[in-house]
């Protein structure tokens, strides 16, 4: 295991926390995927773009758990958004090469944002 892949994941997520868009960049490598209910994003320049999106949907961010394994660490965490939703949990996979992040799996419930037409 890389206990460096961890500290990266949680100083990534925690730069997202404090909406700090630009402290994620160093993070993540030129061709990181990123997946998830609502999204499917490849390459550094789009991630960014999204994470600017997501950062704008709640008020905080708080890392509940995190763990790693081999290449792969995972942060739970919960958002503190606007009502109807309120507290929102999630969990990303993240998978690293050469000590950036190659790979975010998000894995979270979409209904509350689910738009009806």
């Amino acid at each position: 295991m890389n206990k460096n892949n961890l500290a990266i994941a949680e100083t990534y997520y925690k730069a997202l926390g404090e909406k700090n868009i630009e402290a994620t960049e160093n993070y993540l490598d030129i061709g990181v995927q990123c997946t998830g209910p609502l999204l499917q994003v490849i390459g550094k320049g789009n991630v960014i773009e999204a994470n600017k999106k997501f950062i704008s949907l709640f008020k905080t961010l708080e890392i509940r758990s995190s763990f790693a394994s081999h290449d792969q660490a995972v942060i739970v965490y919960d958002l503190e958004c606007q009502a109807p939703v309120n507290v929102f949990s999630a969990v990303a996979l993240l998978t690293f090469k050469n000590n950036l992040i190659s790979k975010i799996e998000l894995f979270y419930d979409a209904r509350p944002f689910d738009i009806k037409r």
